[in-house]
């Protein structure tokens, strides 16, 4: 049964995949044995952390592309492919929350920018993605959205919205991608300690108002991802597709 956890030979891209959650999910598919494109919008920050997983240096490269940039996803798409081959695996987590505040006091700007990271970069990049797993032998997107697309947090109301945008993605890709072996599902972390969620938890106050929505009494940590994320990306998931998963220490429930 383990057997089926493992990703050998697989090829993932993983957006936002230089900190934080995204990195984590980077470090977990390596020691699963597939080979990792990770991509955020500055070089220095993709070179500095594939210096970190040096250790897996002929499975790992990075690239610097924004998510919101068609030109810049299908250079991804084709650096991971030179690189390593076809893509199967697929992880949507490039994220932001510019705002934090009433959304009626909102400014355009940050709906802009918010919609194009959390929502027009999935969207764009599981299209062109679907495009050679649909080719070969399919293949897994994985959407990183959050518990605050199932319940409006206070003060990130815009945020809620793009990642109600993102499960509902999950779902309509899963449907229409099925019979082409294309699986489509989506975690759903709760506060997890990263630097885009470190208004919630870098207070003590605030962290232990946080902690205590929760089940278990505490903020998560990165790492806490990875086995959801492997799980889903692996053929131990194979009759999983539309899902919404979860990961957030029992705080929805």
């Amino acid at each position: 049964m383990t057997d089926r956890f493992l990703l050998r030979g697989r090829n993932a891209i993983i957006t936002g995949g230089t900190r934080g959650i995204g990195l984590a999910i980077a470090q977990g598919y390596l020691e699963a044995g597939a080979n990792v494109t990770i991509c955020s919008r500055k070089q220095h920050n993709v070179d500095r952390a594939v210096a970190e997983l040096d250790e897996f240096s002929d499975s790992i490269q990075g690239v610097a592309a924004h998510v919101g940039k068609t030109q810049d996803l299908e250079r991804l798409i084709a650096d991971a492919e030179n690189r390593f081959g076809p893509v199967g695996i697929l992880v949507n987590n490039a994220g932001t929350n510019p705002y934090y505040g009433p959304i009626i006091n909102s400014e355009e700007a940050a709906w802009d920018k918010t919609m194009e990271v959390n929502l027009k970069g999935p969207y764009l990049l599981s299209k062109l993605v679907v495009r050679s797993m649909a080719a070969s032998d399919g293949g897994s997107i994985i959407n990183i959205a959050s518990i605050a697309g199932q319940t409006a947090l206070p003060m990130q109301g815009i945020y809620s919205i793009t990642k109600a945008g993102v499960i509902m993605l999950t779902k309509v890709m899963a449907r229409e991608l099925g019979a082409q072996n294309v699986r489509v599902n989506c975690i759903c972390p709760g506060v997890i300690r990263t630097k885009l969620s470190e208004a919630l938890w870098s207070d003590p106050k605030m962290e232990k108002q946080m902690a205590s929505l929760k089940a278990l009494g505490r903020v998560g940590n990165t790492d806490e991802l990875t086995g959801a994320a492997v799980y889903l990306a692996s053929d131990a998931s194979s009759f999983t597709t539309g899902a919404t998963l979860n990961v957030d220490g029992g705080m929805v429930i």
